[in-house]
């Protein structure tokens, strides 16, 4: 696997090295030897996927609370998203800071999500799979989330969303959530 940093620390694009022959190629998308040399969470609590009908569905911006607090690996199965992570570490300097990049079925890119991060994406094409590796199970009481547009993070989407829930709808922003 091809690990690249991405400017928020402790964030990391990994691409597969794929194999290839006649019959197609295989790929290897998480080693947990791999994982661990490299100071990142090889423990996988859950594997969850989503499936979104519509381009322009909205998930996000998600997290959870200590001591439930979670690494996630994203990968698209099928389709293409905007994925975006945001430093929610009070002690970061990059601390609200975002990054995003495109996730898609073809270009086979990984995104390792740290602890101390909210997580969302868009999708940009009809019929998306999403599947997440999850290094702690899903609590509901400890999950948390901010404004997809909230104007002090200022993420550019790369398109406007037409589908989301209520209840990333409505929110709070990232300085509500300080006070």
């Amino acid at each position: 696997m091809i690990y690249q940093k991405t400017p928020l620390e402790g964030a990391w694009i990994i691409a597969p090295d794929p194999r290839r022959d006649t019959r197609g190629y295989f790929a290897r998308t998480f080693c947990t030897e791999e994982f661990s040399a490299r100071g990142l969470e090889s423990t996988v609590a859950q594997c969850n996927m989503s499936f979104s009908h519509v381009a322009g569905t909205l998930r996000g911006i998600h997290f959870q609370l200590e001591p439930c607090a979670e690494v996630k690996l994203v990968r698209v199965q099928q389709g293409s998203v905007w994925d975006v992570i945001v430093d929610l570490r009070r002690a970061s300097p990059t601390y609200s800071s975002w990054f995003g990049v495109e996730l898609t079925s073809a270009n086979l890119l990984s995104l390792y999500v740290p602890k101390g991060f909210g997580h969302g994406f868009v999708t940009l094409s009809n019929d998306t799979v999403v599947s997440y590796h999850v290094s702690a199970p899903y609590t509901p009481q400890l999950e948390r989330g901010i404004r997809w547009d909230d104007a002090d993070v200022a993420i550019s989407w790369p398109i406007q969303p037409v589908v989301m829930s209520d209840k990333d709808r409505t929110l709070p922003t990232l300085r509500e959530i300080q006070a």
